[in-house]
């Protein structure tokens, strides 16, 4: 027998109602099922976004007929999520979840789920539980290991630096309810083997697959595209994408390029740090900030750059965008941090650096160097062919559902023994 299967994904935040790669990597994987003919429920929590951005996105949803969205909402509002934080449980909107798991699931796949329902969640619905670890929340209150907001951390200041953070401590972290719900996950999923390495080395001991990221294709046709730079660039410019916060190191980068008059620095996102690195830049010509950009213009500025540029001061666990720019045939050059240099040892697709002078050595081996730029894209495309398309990811992922499903007589999918298919493929 053969039938499409039923997942719910259950995340804090998932677009457009989010700031991130993880809420984004949900929607593709969610659309990426239900193109496929599978049936897919998200359940996400709209007051989350408003407690942090302060107002509802601009753009509405848009998904494939086959998904099911729940943006939970609840009476009390803003301090839905508040709870949660600190009970480590669904609270407002435990009635709201657990209603929608008893309509029955194949699989219920975790994300991340710290503001929509904590590790308490973990334990509600049946069936295959899967958890995939976008940030480092299992071990660590603040999510990014950036011990005391100043330097990655390598073993736990938990409490003081939660209250550097600016945060309210977790409790429930230490009443054991944490150790006790991820015993409900069948498989917990790294994005990258450091992620996996990090999370041992941390205290987190039950097992972990690795199954990269990936980013479903798409062209951007010539009327689509859109000029962002207002005339043809006196000079080439290196790309930086993503959000303009601290740990993104952008206040290491910028300074180069007050300095480094060869080409521009182009800065696509926005963040809480856009002020201060604004300031920093002190309007030079070279460092220009472009805001929030669309898909379309965005993959546009990769095939246009010399380089994507990823100066991350944290332990990054992927960032898309190295896989982005490789999608569009341009190399990246990557600090040697987190998940960062699998990226690049994996594909061959650009430069890994530790110093300054690192750094401005392979920006000017780009600029010199046509060939080489070429050569390195070629290598991150092909690389992207073969271990970042939809295609690849789901393959691995459905291995996974169905080597889980043959190990557990109880599951629906062992029971009526269903053919798990990756459908589309």
């Amino acid at each position: 027998m053969d039938r499409p299967l039923r997942f719910c994904m259950i995340t804090t935040f998932y677009s457009p109602f989010t700031f991130g790669g993880d809420g984004i990597f949900v929607h593709r994987l969610s659309n990426e099922l239900a193109r496929q003919g599978h049936h897919v429920e998200v359940i996400h929590c709209k007051d989350s976004y408003r407690l942090l951005a302060g107002r509802d996105p601009a753009k509405p949803y848009n998904d494939h007929p086959n998904v099911t969205v729940h943006g939970l909402k609840s009476p009390f509002g803003l301090l839905s999520p508040l709870a949660t934080q600190q009970t480590g449980a669904p609270f407002f909107k435990m009635a709201r979840i657990q209603q929608i798991l008893e309509g029955g699931f194949d699989v219920i796949h975790y994300h991340n789920i710290t503001l929509v329902g904590g590790p308490k969640l973990l334990e509600y619905g049946q069936g295959i539980k899967l958890y995939t670890m976008h940030d480092y929340w299992l071990v660590c209150p603040t999510h990014v290991l950036f011990r005391f907001n100043r330097a990655p951390c390598r073993r736990p200041y938990c409490f003081l630096c939660t209250l550097v953070h600016k945060r309210p401590p977790q409790w429930w972290r230490y009443y054991g309810l944490l150790k006790r719900a991820v015993k409900h996950v069948d498989a917990f999923i790294g994005l990258t083997r450091f992620c996996i390495d990090m999370h041992n080395h941390m205290g987190f001991n039950l097992p972990m697959v690795h199954l990269p990221h990936f980013l479903p294709a798409r062209n951007v046709a010539p009327s689509e595209s859109a000029q962002l730079i207002d005339e043809e660039p006196a000079k080439p410019y290196f790309l930086y994408v993503g959000r303009l916060e601290k740990i993104k190191g952008l206040q290491q980068l910028i300074p180069i390029f007050l300095r480094y008059h060869k080409a521009r620095l182009l800065i696509a996102g926005a963040g809480s740090w856009e002020s201060r690195l604004r300031r920093l830049a002190r309007g030079s010509a070279d460092v220009r900030f472009l805001g929030h950009l669309s898909d379309v213009q965005l993959q546009l500025l990769y095939r246009q750059a010399v380089a994507v540029i990823v100066p991350s001061i944290c332990f990054d666990i992927f960032p898309l965008v190295i896989v982005e720019a490789m999608a569009q045939q341009t190399p990246a050059i990557v600090k040697n941090m987190g998940g960062m240099p699998e990226a690049i040892e994996e594909s061959g697709g650009g430069f890994v650096y530790d110093t300054e002078e690192e750094l401005v050595a392979a920006m000017d081996r780009l600029l010199a160097d046509p060939s080489c730029r070429r050569r390195l894209g070629l290598s991150g495309y092909q690389a992207y062919q073969r271990r970042w398309t939809g295609k690849a990811y789901l393959n691995g992922y459905f291995d996974l559902i169905r080597r889980i499903a043959a190990t557990r007589s109880g599951s629906p999918l062992h029971k009526n023994k269903i053919a798990i298919k990756n459908r589309g493929f």
